[in-house]
């Protein structure tokens, strides 16, 4: 059980969305050779193929966070020392998951109005709160890789990571993003 949720964990989102990019390929590949081969065009697999966009777009998010990729200036964070780029990440990670838990309710209450209306997609007839769902599963996903990253720099502030404590600033801040980016490809624990 221990090393299922520990694969879910490294590789839910990544494992979801081959599946909706490989599932979007197919679809307009099938979509394709009928209208030019077969002159025959599908009429749903544009109308499916966009509900699994908005899928893998709000999966996106939670990855993204997982990985540590997202929008961010790294010669500003790489000047403090290693406690001090905890501490900021640590701010930042409590606005992003004040932020998501914020827009929870929100998403919620857009799937709940989808399940009630009982809306279906013109082409399809799919109920529509099945797409609807992406925005409250995003976020739920997204809130909790934040508490997650959260807890990590947490550790690091606290000199519980199993690393050694630095404070010392590092003289040349472009290493530290050389070594930020060789922490991420290399798998790294934090987002150094």
């Amino acid at each position: 059980m221990r090393k299922i949720l520990r694969w879910l964990n490294e590789n839910l989102e990544e494992c979801l969305m081959v599946l909706l990019l490989g599932a979007m390929t197919l679809i307009m590949g099938v979509q394709v050779f009928s209208r030019y081969v077969l002159g025959a065009s599908l009429s749903w697999s544009e109308e499916l193929t966009r509900y699994l966009f908005v899928w893998a777009g709000f999966l996106s998010v939670g990855y993204c966070t997982k990985k540590c990729i997202s929008i961010k200036i790294e010669q500003f964070v790489a000047v403090f020392p290693r406690r001090g780029k905890a501490a900021f990440k640590m701010v930042n990670h409590t606005l992003e998951l004040a932020l998501f838990l914020y827009l929870l309710p929100f998403a919620w209450k857009f799937f709940q109005s989808a399940v009630e209306s009982g809306q279906t997609s013109p082409a399809l007839k799919l109920p529509m709160y099945y797409v609807q769902a992406a925005p409250l599963a995003g976020f739920a996903l997204v809130s909790f890789r934040v508490a997650q990253r959260w807890w990590i720099e947490w550790k690091v502030m606290l000199g519980r990571d199993g690393r050694i404590a630095e404070d010392e600033k590092d003289p040349d801040p472009q290493s530290g993003f050389v070594k930020n980016m060789q922490d991420r490809e290399e798998g790294g624990r934090t987002c150094r």
